[in-house]
């Protein structure tokens, strides 16, 4: 599913450069449960956001589903991030004045899916998650755990096949972290492909495969 050549990503401040990523490639095959590990500036934020369109390559080639996405514009590649690939942050990145409902429902109304049907999708991913009872509520209003919930149902809804997760226990206690791992771990055995960054151990765990990343580089 995923492939990247000899991927390389050079960050340029003033007089200041920074080589994020150096020569790496990676193999990612559709239905895996990927961690990637590092310290923190090691490379393996910049390698996610690449993976998922979020951000460009400096150099070498980036394949999806046989697309090579390393030669698209920015439209195609907010086409990809829109179907095939979708997020979920540490920070839960919701939006505070809208309830958990229109969070959930964000990414279908940016698509102009009907109203209806955008209504049975949201629904169908509360309750598959166990928030039908945190809809109406506004972040400000939840746990953390209840907010990442809402953040990982309004990944979900837009159907994409691959959840890329950054950090995503960052802000959760053991508890409730656990709990989220538990559901991620569910989803890789449902079918969907989970690419996780993390740099605890216990939580890379849950994953098939580990990668490490160290200086830009991938080395284990």
């Amino acid at each position: 599913m995923i492939q990247l050549e000899n991927i390389s990503k050079i960050y340029k401040f003033d007089d200041v450069v920074t080589e994020a990523l150096k020569d790496v490639s990676l193999i990612i095959e559709n239905g895996e449960f990927v961690a990637i590990m590092g310290a923190s500036g090691s490379g393996k934020s910049t390698l996610l956001n690449i993976i998922g369109c979020m951000d460009t390559a400096t150099s070498g080639k980036y394949t999806l589903d046989n697309e090579v996405i390393s030669e698209l514009n920015s439209k195609g590649l907010s086409k990809i991030r829109n179907k095939k690939v979708t997020f979920v942050f540490q920070n839960f990145a919701l939006m505070e004045k809208y309830t958990a409902y229109e969070n959930i429902e964000l990414p279908l109304v940016n698509r102009k899916v009907p109203a209806g049907e955008r209504h049975k999708r949201v629904l169908k991913v509360a309750q598959q998650l166990g928030i039908e009872g945190q809809l109406r509520k506004l972040p400000k209003q939840m746990s953390g755990g209840q907010q990442q919930r809402i953040a990982l149902a309004r990944a979900l809804v837009s159907g994409a096949d691959i959840i890329l997760a950054d950090e995503p226990t960052g802000a959760l206690d053991h508890k409730t972290g656990i709990e989220l791992m538990e559901i991620l771990r569910n989803l890789n055995e449902n079918g969907k492909t989970i690419i996780l960054v993390t740099h605890d151990p216990a939580i890379a765990g849950y994953a098939k495969r580990i990668i490490t990343i160290s200086d830009g580089r991938i080395f284990e």
